[in-house]
């Protein structure tokens, strides 16, 4: 409807300020309703500022209910260059196996940010059975869980995960995964917390066959 009526003030020549003004043009009813004073326009620093001011007021005040969730994913190595974790790019002598990606950071924090909502886990949203996400980037799987916690009025206040493997060594990448994910959570990066670790030369981790992370993510909801 809305498209037809911009078509049509398209042709008229005239110059008009907004969707209602196109609306009524084209013959349709403009009807007020209550709004919100919160759910201003942003167009100047100071509007940004404010809403700044807003979302920084309602992070923990208005969002009393804490949950958490864990996450644990395993991916083996088969021959490659480079593997991904935490969204970053990281050259070794191996990759990851699997479906998607490969990124066993961000499908373990995926699954904990799923199960802080108690939705599932990210084969139910994202099954391997499904051609489009053969080599998908994992990314699109933890922007999806973010959403569903944004979809419920809530927000994801911290995340702890541990990267298991023997090699590569995290360490000189720490810093950048940290800074990516907290980009890809909306997060300020002093949330997001990333230790690696060895299993001592035991397990599969230890043999060298592949990567284990672990996660937990902590959310905030709304009160029901």
């Amino acid at each position: 409807m809305i498209l037809e009526a911009h078509r049509k003030a398209a042709d008229s020549h005239r110059e008009y300020t907004d969707d209602a003004m196109i609306a009524e043009f084209a013959g349709h009813g403009v009807h007020l309703f209550l709004g919100d004073t919160k759910n201003f326009k942003l167009t100047t620093p100071e509007d940004f500022d404010r809403a700044m001011e807003i979302i920084n007021r309602q992070t923990y005040a208005d969002l009393p209910d804490i949950r958490t969730g864990q996450g644990y994913d395993v991916h083996a190595f088969e021959p490659g260059d480079r593997v991904w974790l935490g969204g970053v790019e990281i050259p070794h002598s191996f990759k990851l196996a699997g479906h998607s990606d490969a990124d066993v950071l961000l499908h373990a924090i995926t699954d904990a940010i799923l199960g802080a909502i108690a939705e599932g886990d990210i084969g139910a949203h994202f099954p391997p059975s499904d051609p489009r996400w053969k080599g998908a980037e994992s990314k699109i799987f933890l922007e999806h869980a973010c959403q569903r916690v944004r979809e419920r009025g809530g927000i994801i206040a911290h995340l702890d995960a541990t990267i298991i493997c023997e090699a590569p060594k995290i360490g000189p990448h720490r810093d950048r995964i940290r800074q990516t994910l907290a980009a890809l959570m909306a997060l300020e990066v002093d949330r997001v917390a990333i230790k690696a670790t060895t299993t001592e030369g035991l397990g599969f981790t230890g043999r060298k066959e592949g990567i284990a992370a672990l996660a937990i993510a902590t959310i905030r909801l709304p009160p029901k």
